[in-house]
């Protein structure tokens, strides 16, 4: 199969509508071409792509900040002799001065299929000034590595920010390019817009998502692995806790722990409580000690999710609901246990962090609810993922 920056490359005729521009380039360390060849490094050798200016999102065109929140400054590209803008540092939007480098800009970048996912909200923010600054927007699509699964409630009214680009789900079920298509439509901009669709991708087919011929990038530091991005609709959450979500360990973004719980009891009355949300996968007890970030230092016990392997069923691993479940059950064991974790989040200084992620305050209220049951969250859950599914069908490409 052939992601957009592959077809791109090996069809002149297809770049043809670039010739005698001044094109720029979206992308970061997971923007390569089917052989490893950064798509900044690709696109420059073209002799008939002019290439005049670059743009990095959240850690970086090259990955250079490692942990999260850090930002990146502008340079000039040592290798190209362009500039390079971020848009994770002091800007988050596009400036005036940077969308006057070029006519069209392309966007190659690997998303999660998550709406905390900071690049969708880069994607939004780039259109929109496209369609302030009379630009044009290509994607060079790729694969939304966990594929059409559709899952949480939808982000409310008011609570847009940098982690919510808008009201979706956590998991969107959507590729870049056809995320691009929804916000062009629900946000009523005029831009011209194209796709570069990919060629033989099957979003249900062998790897479920994540094309099994293709090599994993990392598109973001903590983002190893394809097991990562299935749990991480899930995972994320656990930034705006006290519970670490396995940052300064080799595995982040796929379990939660903290020197303070007992793994095995949390996992057995999750069993209890909603058998049916920990279906799809397999949840092993683990120790770890992070060497950075929440306990550092600190002998965690904890729970690592195994979306991956024989026991993997795509259709019922369901990762937002799992990690919600953990948290009702740690919140009932632990009376009194200071869940969660009040800091500035993302830009966001007077919101908590936790309902920031989840786009409203709808899941910590039900998990803090002594009353509520998983039944409750599922009559508030379902009918948000059949109302996105049926707003999305029209957009969807493959």
């Amino acid at each position: 199969m052939k992601f957009g920056i592959d077809r791109l490359i090996e069809d002149r005729d297809m770049r043809r509508p670039l010739a005698r521009k001044r094109v720029a380039l979206l992308a970061h360390p997971a923007s390569v071409t089917r052989d490893l060849v950064h798509s900044l490094d690709a696109l420059s050798a073209l002799d008939d792509i002019n290439l005049t200016a670059a743009f990095g999102p959240q850690h970086g065109l090259r990955g250079d900040k490692q942990d999260n929140m850090i930002e990146t400054d502008d340079y000039l590209d040592p290798v190209h002799n362009i500039p390079v803008f971020s848009l994770y540092g002091e800007v988050r939007r596009p400036t005036a001065q940077s969308m006057e480098t070029f006519d069209i800009v392309l966007i190659d970048l690997q998303d999660l299929g998550c709406r905390i996912y900071t690049f969708i909200t880069t994607l939004r923010y780039m259109l929109e000034a496209a369609a302030e600054h009379g630009k044009t927007v290509w994607v060079l699509d790729r694969p939304n590595p966990v594929g059409r699964p559709i899952e949480g409630t939808l982000l409310d009214d008011g609570w847009e920010s940098f982690v919510g680009a808008g009201p979706m789900p956590m998991r969107h079920g959507l590729t870049m390019g056809e995320m691009g298509q929804w916000m062009i439509s629900h946000f009523n901009l005029d831009v011209d817009y194209r796709v570069i669709t990919m060629e033989g991708w099957q979003p249900d087919g062998p790897g479920f998502g994540w094309p099994e011929e293709r090599i994993w990038i990392n598109p973001s530091p903590n983002a190893p692995n394809v097991n990562m991005a299935r749990a991480y609709a899930g995972t994320v959450m656990l930034e705006g806790t006290t519970l670490s979500e396995g940052r300064g360990t080799t595995r982040p973004l796929e379990l939660f722990g903290a020197p303070d719980i007992d793994a095995r009891a949390i996992m057995a009355e999750m069993e209890i409580k909603a058998r049916q949300w920990l279906d799809g996968c397999v949840l092993r007890e683990i120790w770890f000690e992070p060497t950075f970030h929440k306990h550092q230092g600190q002998l965690c016990n904890g729970v690592q999710i195994h979306a991956e392997g024989p026991a993997y069923d795509h259709r019922s691993f369901r990762p937002w609901r799992l990690q919600a479940l953990a948290f009702k059950v740690i919140g009932e064991l632990y009376a009194g246990y200071e869940l969660w974790r009040d800091f500035p989040y993302e830009y966001e200084n007077d919101k908590l962090a936790f309902d920031v992620i989840n786009g409203g305050s709808v899941l910590r209220e039900w998990i803090e609810d002594p009353s509520s049951t998983p039944n409750d969250l599922e009559a508030l859950t379902a009918p948000d993922e059949q109302a996105w599914r049926r707003t999305v069908k029209n957009h969807l490409l493959y």
